[in-house]
């Protein structure tokens, strides 16, 4: 039972005499409780130390076992504990009780200092808290459970949090107590599985972790807090007492975002890892506040919109990019502080671009120090390997029909949100979420109460979050990396969606690079994989992506997969680029593709920024493929009609999807404000002179971008001095316009 009195004292009896046998009794339970304080299995530890009252006498104790002395503060004198057992437990009998907190005075070895008794303070958890927390509904769990700073009967501390429904007793160890599981044994709150206790006196320099012993097995484990703010730098794996102390300056950028039509407006993303993007002349990680200095004003310079962080949850190997979690509301150090890390965001938002947080919920690894098998039972997991296992990564499946681990990553969202004010969520491997049998074979999967291979717990999971993140964070979006044709990922909930803002188009993604990577000569036969697209693309809310995934393990990098000689690979990237750029869905593109890295990205070592300096020798190819994306960037800002209804099918019209001999594709790109532009795109090596297109409108055109601009590296055709419209039908058009097309590349046409 809590004591949630603020120090009320623990009453072990309570008769009108004290006969003999009741005298022996009480000797007998203070054995039993010394036993199984020294064996560490006690599983209420505030009904054995502390203050008691024993038949109007009062009973102190304390177990210290590195103390040679304590005393305890009595009015204005200090009274002397007597050591009772060789392990250190110290008792003093009164017939008057001690003011709590008791205020102990300790000697270990030549060192003495003062600090107030954990086992005299109560409870700080409220029953609000507890009974939210069983139904999945606290949001703020981040507040609850861990490690708080708080103050306590005017006495400033630390409460420690955890949930451990099958454990027999829980301990927090660490710096403070000699990583002694005796020390600090918490106190239980009955069926809602959380411990908690109250230290004093800690600092931020100060690491823990928490004991567990299992109630059934008898096993002892000692673990990470799942909830842990900051951790100690690798191979270690304790957390960290934190304190944040920074002190945002974005509050003009939040007040934008709420009111943001985020349908309407321009999203063009940079995903980035962080501890690869650049690196130190020595060849060492850039910390968050040095990546303030230079990545954010390159960011900036490149004209995207948004950037996408890979996951910055602490994570051992680095290997895993992030995606193998097991500090999920810990902040990596590799880069700093959680305060560097809100400095960074921060940065970024002063230079109005939005930070999307790639997150995930999907899987975690199975690290005996952390989540995994957390009270020596299956608790973050499921027990049966059928549903609790992923066997593509090696790790476990959250348990998502249990509210206490639906409550977890739910208050995870809410403390990324609240406390680093990011601006979205790309939520990682939701298709391996969604389908029970998602790479499994047939009796290696559980069907649902149906029948069926959906996991209806994810989709209650998703709902819920997404809803959240609506009502709670507006103008924050949710990103859905799905890979299925699921129906309605990016469809409101209230209309039977997941109610995500947008999701990646994978298929989109895969078409376009099997078409792009096609020797031109071939390419004829493939022209459906350039138009299929156009068949679904408004069925969601998509984004067009060019993700890390396809520029590793094999796939080489995006300027490694296109044809032909020198010339030709960058023509067909600066022509890839721009179909993504002018085709309608948000975009995004992952570091290295925006100047034409030739090799394939590698976690451990920075990008080839060398391609870009003078001492080598063709940087003026890579110049031009980071021009190329400058330019591209900044027109789709500026040109209405190509953003504002990357949505709607209204926003775009094919002029001509049918010249798969020429492997020539154009169409209309149009905007809420009637604005359009024409985009032609040429997927072959060949100049096309006096090509003709059909135009919506009489008048004058020019180009506003060609890809084959001799600033890019391109041999610079093109129609430089303008373009007027003939009276000559074409395309279901009454007017049309005679072009000069330059080979592998694309051109914008607007209206005068």
């Amino acid at each position: 039972m809590a004591n949630t009195t603020g120090g009320a004292l623990k009453k072990t009896a309570k008769v009108a005499a004290k006969p003999k046998a009741t005298v022996q009794s009480a000797a007998k339970l203070a054995q039993d409780g010394l036993r199984m304080i020294l064996k560490a299995k006690h599983h209420d530890p505030f009904s054995f130390l502390g203050q008691h009252d024993l038949d109007g006498d009062y009973v102190y104790r304390a177990f210290l076992p590195q103390a040679s002395s304590v005393s305890v503060k009595q009015g204005s004198k200090w009274l002397s504990l007597k050591k009772t057992h060789s392990d250190g437990l110290f008792e003093v009998c009164n017939k008057t009780p001690l003011a709590l907190p008791c205020l102990l005075k300790i000697s270990v070895g030549e060192n003495v200092y003062e600090t107030h008794d954990p086992y005299t303070f109560g409870s700080s958890l409220s029953q609000d808290e507890l009974y939210l927390f069983g139904e999945g509904r606290l949001l703020q769990a981040y507040k609850t459970l861990g490690a708080q700073w708080m103050t306590q009967n005017n006495v400033a501390g630390v409460r420690f949090a955890v949930w451990a429904p099958n454990a027999e007793r829980v301990s927090v160890t660490g710096s403070f107590n000699n990583w002694d599981g005796r020390v600090h044994a918490m106190q239980a709150h009955g069926s809602s599985g959380i411990w908690d206790i109250f230290i004093p006196g800690l600092s931020t320099n100060d690491s823990y972790k928490f004991e567990l012993r299992n109630r059934h097995s008898g096993a002892v484990l000692v673990k990470t807090d799942p909830y842990g703010f900051e951790f100690e730098a690798r191979p270690g794996t304790a957390a960290k007492i934190s304190l944040s102390q920074h002190q945002w300056q974005d509050e003009a950028w939040l007040g934008e975002r709420k009111n943001n039509d985020w349908l309407h407006a321009p999203f063009n993303c940079y995903e980035v890892h962080l501890g690869s993007w650049q690196r130190n002349a020595q060849g060492q990680f850039l910390s968050y506040r040095e990546l303030a200095a230079t990545l954010v004003p390159y960011v900036a310079e490149m004209g995207y919109t948004h950037v996408e962080l890979m996951p910055l949850s602490e994570h051992p190997l680095t290997e895993s990019w992030g995606y193998q979690t097991t500090g999920y509301f810990g902040v990596t150090n590799r880069f700093g502080s959680p305060d560097d890390l809100r400095f960074l965001i921060d940065a970024f938002h002063q230079a109005h671009i939005g930070v999307v947080l790639d997150w995930v919920p999907g899987h975690f690894p199975k690290d005996d120090w952390a989540l995994a098998r957390f009270d020596g039972t299956a608790l973050y997991e499921h027990e049966d390997p059928r549903l609790g296992e992923h066997q593509d990564w090696g790790t476990y499946i959250f348990n998502y029909g249990r509210n206490e681990v639906r409550n977890f990553l739910m208050a995870n969202a809410h403390y990324w949100l609240t406390e680093f004010h990011i601006d979205g969520f790309r939520v990682d491997a939701v298709a391996s979420m969604l389908y029970l049998d998602y790479s499994r074979k047939a009796g290696e999967w559980l069907p649902n109460k149906y029948g069926g291979r959906e996991n209806l717990d994810v989709i209650d999971f998703f709902k819920q979050f997404n809803v959240m993140v609506g009502e709670e964070f507006p103008g924050v979006l949710t990103i859905a990396e799905e890979s299925t044709a699921w129906p309605g990922v990016s469809r409101p909930v209230y209309l039977g969606g997941l109610g995500f803002s947008m999701k990646w188009n994978m298929g989109w993604m895969n078409d376009t690079l099997s078409y792009i990577e096609h020797d031109p000569v071939h390419r004829r036969y493939y022209h459906d994989m350039l138009t299929f697209g156009q068949l679904y693309a408004y069925s969601e809310n998509f984004v067009l992506p060019f993700s890390h995934d396809e520029v590793v393990h094999g796939k080489h990098s995006l300027l490694d997969k296109m044809p032909g000689d020198a010339w030709q690979k960058f023509a067909n990237l600066r022509l890839l680029m721009t179909y993504q750029m002018t085709t309608p869905g948000k975009k995004l593109n992952f570091m290295g593709n925006e100047f034409g890295q030739g090799r394939e990205w590698n976690v451990n070592s920075s990008l080839d920024w060398h391609l870009l300096g003078d001492a080598y020798e063709g940087h003026q190819w890579h110049r031009g493929i980071k021009q190329v994306n400058t330019d591209l960037n900044k027109l789709y800002r500026q040109q209405h009609a190509l953003h504002a209804l990357d949505f709607e099918s209204q926003g775009f019209a094919w002029i001509d999807c049918h010249d798969n001999d020429q492997s020539i594709v154009s169409y209309l790109r149009r905007g809420l404000d009637n604005s359009f532009v024409i985009i032609v795109l040429n997927f072959t090596p060949v100049l096309r002179n006096s090509y003709r297109i059909g135009v919506p409108q009489t008048g004058s055109y020019h180009e506003v971008f060609n890809s084959d601009a001799d600033c890019y590296g391109g041999g610079n055709q093109g129609n430089g001095k303008g373009l007027h419209t003939e009276n000559v039908a074409w395309m279901q058009h009454n007017q049309s316009l005679v072009i000069t097309l330059p080979p592998l590349a694309g051109i914008v046409l607007q209206l005068n």
